[in-house]
């Protein structure tokens, strides 16, 4: 669905995109995480056909967004992260304009407006101002502002930002709804938990470089050399640290009141080894586990590394 090859954007001096390379299945739901200025929305606006590129291709639906912007923006629904609404218009006169600016003819738009309603759990409001919703409410009639031309792909930046915890599950609802109807979404998020609930894909992207991309299970996987173990022993706590700071493979070695975190480079066998070590050297343990790696550890540990 997307296809994005040395794409680059730069502003004088300022290079935000960086000979990005990458592809989006139809279907796929991507998440495009990276701090704010890390080039997720210079990406997505290229995409859009807002701004242009400075050099490469970037193409969806097989159109390519420089020299067939209009077939791009039949396939698209975009939503920024900083979105204007006309106050002065009810919820359905709001969806009626813009199906209207689509060509939709108006006996559609009447059968439309109250499905996309429905969709984003705002039929309850559908006499109601724009201006007198919350901005949860108006983050999702934004959301159906951008269905109504049925598109194959959204592109939605940051759609959760700035949403309470019970409007941003509402969105994120909504969002598994829409991976159901088989659109095609990339989403850009710093609420990495729960973006990892909704994606198939997931892409880091720092200083305009793209320096990860597949599963998230796949991504997590590879920072398992740099697996951390959660150890409780019975007694001799102080004695079985010290134990593990002198093993080849153990690189950091802390404790707490939760008992002790060795910060271990080897594979499952050599785990399989020191805890076979600590127990042939007397220590009686409670627990060995693997604490696990969620998207944020992920996106941390990539970025440091790209900019040590």
């Amino acid at each position: 669905m997307i296809e994005i090859k040395e794409l680059t954007k730069t502003y004088g001096s300022f290079t935000a995109l960086n000979r990005l390379t990458m592809s989006i299945p139809k279907g796929t739901v991507f998440g495009f995480v990276g701090p704010n200025g890390a080039g997720k929305s210079t990406t997505m606006s290229i995409l859009a056909t807002l701004i242009l590129p400075t050099s490469g291709v970037a193409k969806v639906g097989g159109y390519d967004v420089v020299e067939h912007p209009h077939e791009v923006r039949r396939l698209i629904g975009y939503m920024p992260d900083f979105f204007g609404v006309y106050d002065n218009f009810k919820t359905t006169e709001y969806l009626d304009f813009y199906g209207a600016s689509y060509g939709i003819p108006r006996p559609e738009r009447q059968k439309l407006i109250p499905q996309l309603l429905e969709l984003v759990n705002l039929s309850d409001k559908a006499d109601f101002y724009v201006d007198s919703l919350s901005r949860g409410m108006k983050q999702r009639l934004c959301l159906a502002r951008c269905l109504v031309h049925d598109p194959e792909l959204l592109i939605l930046d940051e759609p959760a930002s700035g949403l309470d915890p019970r409007a941003r599950i509402e969105m994120r609802e909504i969002l598994k709804e829409l991976k159901a109807m088989g659109k095609t979404i990339i989403i850009s998020s710093h609420i990495l938990p729960e973006l990892a609930e909704m994606v198939d894909d997931i892409g880091i992207i720092e200083n305009g470089r793209l320096i990860a991309q597949g599963k998230v299970a796949d991504i997590q996987q590879r920072m398992r050399a740099n697996r951390v173990l959660h150890i409780r022993v019975m007694e001799r706590e102080e004695e079985a640290a010290s134990f593990l700071k002198e093993l080849p493979l153990v690189t950091l070695v802390l404790r707490d009141e939760t008992g002790i975190h060795a910060h271990f480079g080897g594979r499952d066998e050599e785990q399989w080894e020191l805890l076979r070590l600590l127990v042939s050297g007397g220590f009686k343990v409670v627990s060995f586990s693997e604490a696990q790696t969620d998207l944020e550890d992920v996106f941390l540990e990539m970025t440091r590394e790209v900019r040590t």
